[in-house]
């Protein structure tokens, strides 16, 4: 056994020193266009050149991320198939329990890249100001205003359906395959209003395609000084900011785990990329101490209990 042991870990070590032999894809389960796909090209186009290999991003769109998830988790456990994903990748058992898929017994956290606070915009076309006249417009006429967002089970999904249990008020959630065509619609009118990330909202915001009306961090964010928070809104609880992270299959060996933390970590680190999350998307990118396996599970570990008190308090069903 002692010998059987010393082969599988002079081999797990063998395979780390020879990663990465050839191109690494990186799984995105929504379609182009929307905060995930935005911060996971970042972070391919900065990993290149330090892995040197191509880094590629495939979109695999499907039951709110499932499929993404079961493509990731019939590939080889080698660091070449990757996932970029956030907070959702906890709500899918929720929403999809016949999927097969357990994100805390199924993946091998690699680190997190980047926190980003959710936005409420509404369509110019709304005539809707603020938050409160939102609110208020919802109770007058129940079921009678759409919000959209980028499937069943995202994270946008679980803030609108907190959001109405916060507020009291009926609307209509509008899924899309991913968040590109939502905000199509939104900017178009199809749809009264959605709740996103600040990747997303926040150039549509400034650009005066949509209106933002309100912004999940406690204190008013430098880049839309003049969109208020939800609690100056009148919903003080509502507080949902998100993780995005790149995760690798079950039995990715750690010492590939490690190469592709610490190749994230000078991707994130680099001025470009700060500069690009930090002052333009208005996002903040983890501190050294927070980075890496160990971490990420952590925190994937708290925020799956988190996730499931929500959606039993919200009643949020499943998609299936």
């Amino acid at each position: 056994m002692v010998l059987a042991l010393a082969l599988a870990l002079a081999a797990s070590a063998a395979g780390a020193q020879a990663f990465p032999s050839k191109q690494v894809t990186i799984i995105v389960g929504v379609a182009p266009g929307g905060t995930l796909d935005a911060l996971s090209r970042l972070v391919a186009a900065g990993l290149a050149p330090i892995l040197k290999q191509p880094v590629v991003v495939e979109n695999v769109t499907g039951a709110g991320g499932l499929l993404g998830f079961q493509r990731l988790m019939k590939s080889e456990p080698d660091g070449h198939t990757l996932n970029f994903s956030n907070m959702s990748l906890l709500i899918i058992r929720h929403m999809q329990p016949k999927g097969g898929f357990d994100p805390l017994a199924d993946l091998a956290p690699v680190t997190g890249v980047a926190t980003v606070p959710m936005v409420m915009a509404v369509s110019n076309a709304s005539g809707i100001k603020d938050l409160p006249a939102l609110m208020a417009h919802m109770r007058r006429n129940p079921g009678k205003v759409n919000l959209g967002s980028g499937g069943p089970g995202t994270t946008a999904h679980l803030a609108e359906a907190l959001f109405l249990n916060m507020s009291k008020a009926d609307a209509q959630l509008v899924q899309y395959r991913g968040s590109g065509p939502a905000l199509t619609d939104l900017m178009s009118g199809v749809i009264d209003g959605m709740i996103d990330q600040t990747v997303t909202l926040m150039p549509l915001h400034t650009g005066k395609r949509a209106h933002a009306i309100a912004v999940s961090t406690p204190r008013r964010i430098a880049q839309m000084p003049d969109v208020p928070t939800f609690a100056e809104g009148g919903l003080p609880e509502f507080d949902l900011r998100i993780w995005n992270g790149l995760l690798a299959p079950k039995g990715t060996p750690r010492p590939v785990l490690e190469r592709l933390s610490a190749a994230v970590s000078q991707v994130i680190d680099g001025a470009e990329y700060k500069d690009r999350v930090e002052k333009q998307l208005a996002s903040e990118i983890p501190p050294a101490a927070e980075r890496g396996p160990d971490a990420f599970r952590k925190l994937l570990e708290k925020d799956a209990a988190r996730v499931a008190e929500l959606i039993k308090a919200i009643g949020l069903k499943p998609a299936n």
